[in-house]
C-alpha cells in the first residue's frame, strides 16, 4: 500500500501544472494532444481520401458524404458540451486539491454524453431523410448520405465516450495516454477502411463500418484508463448519478464548444444549400475539400489551445496568475506564427491539397480558386482560438459563448446567404464569408480577453480573483 501511494504522489506531483516552465508544461500536454487530435481528424479524412477515388463515383461519393457533416457535427457539439464543459472544471478542482469534486465532474460527465448519445442516435435514425435533403442534397448525391449515415449513427454511443471523455485522461497531465486512445482508433481505422471499400466491396457503408469499428476500440480504451489503477482521478459508480447544481456548470462551461460546434453545423448547412443553388453539386463537393482541408491546418492550432486549458485553468484555481498570463502569450504567439506559414503556403501551392482528396479535372480547378479565397488572412482565425480557449480555461463561460455565437451565426450565416448576390461573386461569396468572419470575429474575441482577462491578472492573490461571467 505505501508503495501505491508513493506512486500515486509521484504522478500527481509530476502533473502538478503549477511548476516547471509554463511553455513545456503547454507542450508537454499539447504535442501528444496535437498528434492525438491528427489521429483522430484521420477517421473522417481518411474515409473522404477514399472514397473521393472511388472508380465512376468519386465526386458524387465525396458530395454525398460532405452532406452529412451537420449531423456528424451536431454529435460534435453535444461531445463538446459536456466534455468540454467538464474537463476544464476537472482541472479547476485538481487545481483546487479537491480530487473528490473532480472525480464527481468527471462521473457526471459520463453519465450525460451517454444519455445525450442515446437520443441523438434515435433522432438520426428517424429524420435523417428530410433533413439531409433540407442540407442540400439532391436525388444523385442522397443514396450515399443515406449509406454512410445510417452506418455512423450506429456507433453514436462510441464516439461521444471516447472523444468526451478522453479530455479528462488529458486534463490528469497524461496526454501520452489520451494520445493513445485516439491512435488506436485510427490505425484501426486506416486499416479497414481499404478493406471494407475495395476489397469486400461495401463502398461508402465499407467507411462508416471502419469508423464505427475504431471508435469502439477507443471508448473501450477510454473507460478502461480512467477505472484502472494508473488513473490520478477514477470512475466510480456513485459519481454517476447526476448533481444538477453540477450539470449546471458542467453544460454552461461546455457551452462555449457546443455552441462553436452547432454553428459550423448550421453554416455547413446553409454554406451547402446556398452552393447548391449558384454552383449544384460540385461546389458542395469542393466544400467537402476545402472543410477537409481546414480540419488538417487547424490541428496544431487547437493542439496547443487543449493542451494550455489544463495547465492555465489548473494555475488559476491556483491562484498563479503570473503562470496564466505565460500561458496566454505563448499559446497566441506560437498560433499566429504557425497560421501565417500556412496561409503562405496555400496562397503558392493549393493545387496539391485539393487533389489528395479528389482529382476530378472540374472540382480540381474550381478547388483551387475558392481554396485561395477560403484561407485568405488565415492567421486572424488563431485570435479567436486562443481568446476562446482563456474564457474556457478559466471558467468565463458567457464571454466563450459569446464568442462562439458571434463569428459564426452573426457574421458567416449572413454573409454567406447576402454575398453571393452582391457583385456576381455567385459562389465566391460564400467562400469569401469565412475569412471576413476570421478578421472581425478573431481581433473582437482576443481584444476582449486582453481586456477582460489579462489586464485583471496580477500577482499571484490569497484569494481568487472574482468571476465575472
Amino acid at each position: 500500500m505505501k508503495a501505491v501511494r508513493r506512486l500515486a504522489a509521484s504522478r500527481a506531483e509530476q502533473n502538478d501544472f503549477s511548476k516547471g516552465a509554463v511553455w513545456r508544461n503547454i507542450l508537454r500536454l499539447a504535442l501528444p494532444m496535437t498528434v492525438a487530435q491528427l489521429i483522430q481528424v484521420l477517421y473522417s479524412v481518411v474515409d473522404r481520401i477514399y472514397i473521393g477515388h472511388l472508380p465512376g463515383t468519386s465526386s458524387l461519393a465525396l458530395t454525398g458524404v460532405g452532406l452529412t457533416f451537420p449531423i456528424l457535427t451536431m454529435i460534435t457539439a453535444f461531445t463538446n458540451l459536456f466534455g468540454m464543459g467538464g474537463a476544464p472544471l476537472c482541472s479547476i478542482a485538481r487545481g483546487k486539491k479537491d480530487d473528490a469534486q473532480a472525480e464527481k465532474i468527471m462521473g457526471n460527465t459520463l453519465t450525460l454524453l451517454l444519455g445525450a448519445g442515446v437520443v441523438l442516435m434515435a433522432v438520426g435514425f428517424a429524420f435523417r431523410r428530410p433533413i439531409l435533403y433540407l442540407f442540400g442534397a439532391s436525388d444523385v448525391t442522397y443514396p450515399y448520405a443515406d449509406q454512410y449515415l445510417t452506418v455512423y449513427l450506429c456507433g453514436t454511443l462510441f464516439s461521444m465516450v471516447g472523444l468526451g471523455m478522453n479530455g479528462f485522461i488529458n486534463a490528469q497531465g497524461f496526454a501520452k495516454y489520451g494520445m493513445l486512445t485516439i491512435t488506436l482508433g485510427a490505425v484501426t481505422n486506416i486499416l479497414l477502411d481499404p478493406l471494407f471499400i475495395f476489397v469486400f466491396g461495401m463502398g461508402v457503408r465499407g467507411a462508416a463500418l471502419a469508423t464505427v469499428l475504431s471508435q469502439l476500440l477507443s471508448a473501450v480504451w477510454v473507460l478502461r484508463f480512467l477505472m484502472g489503477p494508473k488513473a490520478l482521478l477514477r470512475l466510480r459508480r456513485k459519481n454517476l448519478a447526476l448533481s444538477l447544481p453540477l450539470v449546471g456548470r458542467i453544460v454552461g462551461l461546455g457551452m462555449s464548444g457546443f455552441i462553436m460546434a452547432v454553428t459550423n453545423g448550421l453554416c455547413q448547412i446553409v454554406c451547402n444549400s446556398t452552393l447548391q443553388l449558384y454552383g449544384g453539386d460540385l461546389y458542395v463537393g469542393v466544400m467537402t475539400v476545402l472543410n477537409s482541408v481546414r480540419e488538417v491546418f487547424s490541428l496544431p492550432v487547437t493542439g496547443i489551445t487543449n493542451g494550455a486549458q489544463p495547465v492555465m485553468g489548473y494555475n488559476y484555481g491556483a491562484q498563479k496568475y503570473h503562470r496564466v498570463k505565460e500561458g496566454i502569450l505563448f499559446t497566441t504567439v506560437v498560433n499566429v506564427l504557425y497560421t501565417v506559414a500556412v496561409w503562405i503556403v496555400v496562397m503558392l501551392i493549393p493545387e496539391p491539397f485539393i487533389r489528395l482528396f479528389n482529382s476530378d479535372p472540374g472540382l480540381l480547378e474550381a478547388g483551387k480558386q475558392a481554396l485561395k479565397i477560403y484561407f485568405f488572412g488565415y492567421f486572424m482565425m488563431s485570435l479567436q482560438f486562443s481568446g476562446q480557449a482563456v474564457f474556457v480555461a478559466l471558467g468565463k463561460s458567457r464571454h466563450a459563448v459569446f464568442f462562439s455565437l458571434l463569428r459564426k451565426a452573426f457574421i458567416v450565416v449572413p454573409l454567406t446567404l447576402l454575398l453571393p448576390r452582391l457583385w456576381n461573386l455567385g459562389v465566391d461569396g460564400v467562400f469569401l464569408a469565412e475569412p471576413i468572419s476570421n478578421f472581425i470575429g478573431g481581433l473582437c474575441c482576443f481584444v476582449t480577453m486582453m481586456l477582460v482577462v489579462w489586464r485583471k491578472l496580477g500577482e499571484d492573490q490569497e484569494t481568487p480573483m472574482p468571476e465575472k461571467n
